[in-house]
């Protein structure tokens, strides 16, 4: 379907785990006007080339920012909540702003992964009170909780590895963390670089012995769980936040855009419809 922007269903996208590209080419492909958030340059770079509308770069600045935007270029037909499973802050901020307005919000989340894992911890805290005396603990937890699970680890009596992207805020928690500089890794993949091979090169470098990472689903928690199983490590997993507002939701790409490729459109109360009156809520 193609439209001028007044008459074309639109939808403003938010962006935070690595299968948006895929889900705003998909959405391109079912005709919708595009409208990209992401936080940083780098995850821009992965939407070159795939023609959305519009694409903006920086965070949101709370209620204000998405307020801004709904009131400058607003309505969409959908908002649609695309970000991390742990980004529960702007999950937060996005259902005020949103309800508040009247403007239809749709929260996508990611399936769970299946598979056994050694254990499921409801935060990075409770690492404290495991017994790891020297277990190698690599933690794959990105940067900005880093120094909390170097604490927890340490204090578990674990001998703490772990990696960050080279980014601004990598940095400054790869400087602040005070881990030693050989147990501590700055880098990203290279081009062309096999999905993973950084992963099992730096386990198999420091010897580790458990790793730690988020419940956040998607191809990182699965990268995480194949590397243990093939090299027989105890895979911890930080629960998934369970504290989010309460907001239409899918689970899976394939449901999202089934969803909408329906007619696009919120779902309303109609009382005596076939479908027993399906609500935008819950």
């Amino acid at each position: 379907m193609q439209g001028s922007d007044d008459d074309q269903r639109r939808i403003w996208l938010l962006a935070g785990t690595g299968e948006g590209p895929s889900l705003a080419q998909a959405l391109l492909d079912q005709g919708w006007w595009v409208r990209i958030s992401v936080v940083t340059s780098k995850a821009a770079e992965a939407y070159s080339g795939l023609g959305v509308q519009q694409l903006s770069i920086g965070a949101l600045a709370g209620p204000a920012g998405i307020a801004s935007v709904l009131e400058q270029e607003g309505p969409f037909t959908w908002v649609l909540d695309a970000t991390h499973p742990f980004a529960t802050q702007i999950t937060a901020e996005l259902q005020q702003v949103c309800s508040l307005r009247q403007q239809p919000l749709l929260r996508l989340d990611r399936s769970a992964e299946v598979g056994s894992v050694f254990a499921v911890l409801n935060n990075l805290s409770d690492l404290e009170d495991r017994r790891l005396e020297g277990r190698r603990v690599l933690l794959a937890i990105g940067a900005r909780h880093l120094a909390l699970a170097v604490g927890a680890a340490q204090k578990a009596g674990a001998i703490a590895f772990a990696r960050v992207l080279p980014s601004v805020e990598g940095l400054r928690a790869a400087l602040a963390v005070g881990l030693p500089s050989d147990q501590l890794a700055v880098l990203r993949p290279l081009q062309g670089d096999p999905p993973g091979a950084i992963e099992r090169a730096l386990c198999c470098r420091w010897s580790i012995t458990d790793v730690v990472c988020r419940q956040s689903g998607g191809t990182t928690e699965r990268l995480w769980r194949d590397i243990c199983l093939d090299r027989g490590l105890r895979l911890w997993l930080v629960r998934r936040p369970s504290d989010l507002p309460d907001m239409d939701t899918v689970v899976g790409q394939r449901a999202l855009l089934e969803r909408l490729s329906d007619d696009g459109l919120p779902y309303t109360t109609d009382v005596g419809s076939d479908d027993g009156g399906r609500s935008g809520q819950g």
